[in-house]
């Protein structure tokens, strides 16, 4: 599966270089989420917004339209049935990065996320004190639940609680819901089930948007937001807030976003694998994508 996400996110790099040789600016999107991709193209192109203004822009249009409902608010409630967001925006000018996980009551993940790039010295912002964050800067809190959450929600009770990302644990995740305890195991010689099948990890609950953006400068920006996977176990924060997981962007290289089973994303940084196969393995890399050839240059270059 790695190899696979990787060889997609070397075709999106592909499409971007197979861009800037036709002309800039150039925005490319996961899924078709063609609204997000007009409001990021608006603010690149008709007002003249910088690369990271476009990405930010854009990923605020499937926050607010709830985009496969895997985006923003009202989407995958947790297993308290709390709905929470994660973020990121990433400058690939400047290297800077600002992401939230576990963002709660506060519907626009990405604009705190770039709060935290532009206002203070962190990367990274979790939980109920990224909240606060996010209320100094002036953001509005407010119950990021609908019906539509509430009733997912409640058919999973309803249904013992599955699926579950619960294990080793009593009762049985796999036929009841908790509280929870764990189960003693000597784990050096116990055979363990690493599967993920039975997690029901699918597109519809769990997904995100990821986005890059080149403007005019040529300067590159990523961004991701999501409202997670879901039925999470609380405090969850999966890979689209995570540099290199969800995505990543260098000028010069190019840009690069991923989506897919994020607990899984995160130990093989499958944006960051991109970044690393086109700009470090070989001097030059080409790809053929779209019936173009790409030659992606190495930072030293």
């Amino acid at each position: 599966m790695a190899a696979a996400m990787d060889a997609w996110l070397c075709l999106v790099v592909s499409m971007l270089f197979c861009a800037v040789s036709a002309g800039l600016p150039v925005v490319v999107n996961t899924w078709p989420f063609t609204n997000a991709t007009m409001g990021a193209w608006t603010r690149l192109y008709t007002q003249k917004g910088s690369s990271v203004d476009a990405v930010v822009a854009g990923c605020q249009v499937c926050q607010t339209q709830q985009c496969d409902g895997t985006v923003g608010y009202g989407g995958d409630p947790d297993e308290g049935g709390e709905v929470t967001l994660d973020a990121m925006i990433m400058d690939g000018k400047t290297m800077d990065v600002g992401a939230v996980g576990c963002i709660r009551r506060v519907k626009d993940a990405i604009g705190v996320a770039r709060a935290v790039m532009d206002h203070t010295g962190h990367t990274l912002l979790v939980g109920e004190l990224a909240t606060k964050f996010a209320v100094e800067m002036g953001f509005k809190e407010e119950n990021l639940s609908t019906s539509r959450s509430d009733k997912i929600y409640h058919d999973w009770k309803n249904n013992n609680c599955q699926p579950n990302f619960r294990k080793d644990v009593t009762p049985d995740p796999t036929k009841h819901c908790g509280p929870y305890g764990s189960v003693r195991q000597n784990y050096t010689h116990t055979k363990r089930d690493n599967s993920r099948k039975r997690y029901g990890v699918e597109r519809r609950n769990h997904d995100t948007i990821g986005m890059v953006a080149i403007d005019a400068d040529g300067h590159i920006a990523a961004g991701t937001t999501t409202n997670g996977l879901n039925h999470k176990i609380p405090g969850r924060v999966g890979d689209s807030p995570i540099m290199g997981a969800g995505a990543y962007a260098r000028n010069g290289v190019g840009g690069s976003a991923s989506t897919g089973d994020g607990d899984v994303m995160m130990r093989f940084l499958p944006s960051f694998a991109c970044y690393i196969i086109d700009g470090y393995v070989r001097k030059y890399l080409w790809l053929e994508a779209s019936g173009c050839h790409v030659r992606v240059l190495s930072p030293q270059n």
